[in-house]
């Protein structure tokens, strides 16, 4: 939404507010008429303002919107954990007790016992230091007076609860020792361990894959069924929301503009925001199909079908008159083993194409070597064995100095351009860095009017230039990032994950914006991402990774609509839609598919 309708959108709900719901006796938490700032040096910042909300006994309920809608700031208010820069007004009861008012002692006596956190991103949450289960017995030891055998044993039974492995031994291992999944499921652990009866689960499946979210969600499911327990889910995914919520509380600019049961809001959104953020949502292609009649169905078949004879004819076409600008022929890629061990294969044998004017997603879970063949491009990993042509440029072994032709036809967008830019350089100082690195400008000065026009290109304001990377949004500092990587009018962009951390109505907004430009500077695209809805909105072709190897590939509609590999079938069961009816269905085929083959999640 522009800024014009958001704000027209506020206005609409000052005045005529959607219903907020009704309070049940015994609510778990009950919040009334909340409002937190925070101090800044010029004025106070309202975060959330007036807001009124119920958590029932074993419910799950999902806060949702954009960034700086408020819905972190509501959800750590229960639990306390608010920064001495705020200012709390209103009020927030606990299991009959008043949060707002409580003592540092009182707090850090609900926290772990009352009401527990289950934080995002689990290798921030975990101490590297020390074994995981010291870790889970940390919070036992603070709140009784236990012994390290017992706690020790209470960390035993938790870990096997929430479906670790051979709990007795990896007791012992320490966080690097797990995988992304299994470090969430610990941090899970730590939240039951002492029997809290609400858990605060922030964002607790942005990081994970797609097959990994799905096991995390069935844990949570499980553990409100089997523990009793009410989970406040906050997240941006509306599958995510489809998939596990009973009931969704809708934010924005601090404020709850809808509640309603899951069902009812995704099939009847009163709210205006509401409903541009469900519009906002990359759906998966096929997914309609299945609610299409036979006949409509065997139509849009054959019209895909095709659709993909019309893509092959036209690719080949195309390959016969321009050269393909990357040529993977059996490729390997090692990592280097440490103090004597054996190198890790990352990628395996891997043969593909890329075209000029190609957007190929390469698609899979993490460790699949995506991200390894992207930035093996341009040398910034080295490939081992087998053939990588680079506008053909033979780069498999090849010293830094190879690449000194290749980098200029290369541009790179980042996951994270938080990181990617240097803080302390303005957003024409960064977007400047390529021309003056590889002379086509000598100083800032000499780059600015190209800047500019690049800020034109990704639809940022002018002015943004003389902004420093944290004064922007994260969806402005990735336009920021791509107006960098086309400074040079790349022929090829290697875009790694680079919607994975935004809000879906940002994502819309980038995504758009990135089709924009493909379609009219005409490079190539290597899309790296675990997001197969976003994929399937951009690419002209699909590769699908897995450990190393290349299982699939082909166009859109091959692969989203027809997939060949039992792993690419896989991935696509896993994926939530943002749609409880349809999510409840594909939810139950999975766990069926499963059952049978003696997998448990």
């Amino acid at each position: 939404m522009s800024e014009e309708s958001l704000e027209a959108t506020e206005q609409e709900l000052i005045a005529n507010p959607t219903d907020m719901g009704d309070s049940e006796h015994g609510d778990v938490v009950t919040i009334r008429d909340l409002n937190v700032q925070f101090a800044t040096s010029a004025q106070p910042v309202s975060a959330v303002k007036s807001v009124n909300l119920d958590v029932h006994p074993k419910e799950i309920l999902a806060i949702v919107g954009e960034s700086g809608s408020g819905k972190t700031v509501t959800s750590k208010s229960i639990m306390g954990l608010l920064p001495e820069s705020a200012m709390v007004s209103g009020s927030v009861i606990l299991h009959d007790k008043e949060v707002t008012t409580m003592s540092g002692s009182e707090l850090r006596n609900i926290r772990g016992t009352d009401v527990a956190m289950i934080f995002q991103e689990p290798s921030t949450a975990l101490n590297p230091v020390f074994k995981v289960g010291w870790q889970i017995a940390e919070g036992l030891r603070a709140h009784r007076k236990i012994s390290k055998a017992e706690a020790r044993q209470v960390a035993i039974d938790v870990l096997d609860k929430v479906g670790i492995p051979d709990p007795e031994e990896r007791v012992n291992y320490y966080p690097h020792q797990f995988s992304g999944g299994q470090k969430q499921r610990i941090v899970i652990a730590q939240a039951l361990a002492l029997g809290a009866k609400v858990l605060l689960a922030d964002e607790p499946t942005t990081a994970l894959d797609v097959t990994v979210q799905a096991e995390i969600l069935e844990l949570l499911r499980q553990v409100r069924d089997n523990f009793d327990v009410s989970i406040i889910l906050v997240t941006h995914n509306m599958g995510v929301v489809a998939d596990l919520s009973d009931r969704v509380a809708v934010m924005y600019q601090g404020r709850i503009v809808e509640q309603a049961p899951t069902k009812e809001l995704f099939a009847n959104p009163r709210a205006a925001y509401t409903k541009s953020l469900l519009a906002a949502v990359p759906r998966l292609s096929f997914d309609e199909y299945a609610k299409l009649d036979q006949a409509e169905r065997e139509k849009r078949v054959k019209e895909a079908e095709d659709f993909d004879k019309k893509e092959r004819e036209w690719m080949e076409s195309f390959a016969t008159t321009h050269e393909p600008i990357v040529v993977a022929d059996k490729l390997e890629i090692t990592y280097p083993g440490r103090f004597g061990q054996p190198g890790f294969r990352a990628v395996r044998g891997v043969s593909l194409k890329m075209h000029p004017r190609e957007v190929l997603g390469l698609v899979g879970e993490s460790g699949s070597g995506k991200t390894t063949i992207g930035r093996s491009l341009v040398g910034l990993t080295e490939a081992t064995g087998g053939s990588l042509k680079v506008f053909g440029t033979e780069v498999v072994h090849a010293k830094q100095k190879d690449f000194k032709d290749i980098r200029p036809r290369v541009g790179f967008v980042f996951q994270d351009p938080a990181t990617s830019f240097n803080p302390l350089l303005s957003i024409a100082e960064c977007i400047a860095e390529p021309l003056i690195v590889h002379g086509d400008a000598t100083n800032l000065s000499e780059a600015l009017p190209r800047v500019h026009e690049l800020l034109d290109w990704v639809h940022l304001e002018r002015s943004y230039a003389k902004r420093f990377p944290h004064e922007l949004s994260g969806g402005q500092r990735q336009r920021a990032s791509l107006a960098r990587a086309l400074a040079l009018n790349p022929e090829l962009i290697i875009a790694d994950e680079p919607t994975s951390a935004l809000d879906v109505s940002v994502q819309a907004h980038v995504l758009q914006v990135f089709k924009e430009l493909q379609n009219e500077l005409h490079f190539a695209c290597l899309f790296i991402t675990h997001d197969l809805a976003v994929v399937g909105l951009l690419a002209d072709r699909i590769g699908v990774l897995r450990q190393g190897e290349l299982v699939e590939i082909g166009t859109v509609p091959q692969v989203l609509g027809n997939p060949r590999h039992e792993y690419t079938k896989r991935l696509l069961a896993s994926v939530p839609v943002a749609d409880p009816v349809e999510q409840e269905i594909r939810r139950k085929a999975l766990l069926e598919v499963l059952a049978k083959e003696g997998t448990t999640v």
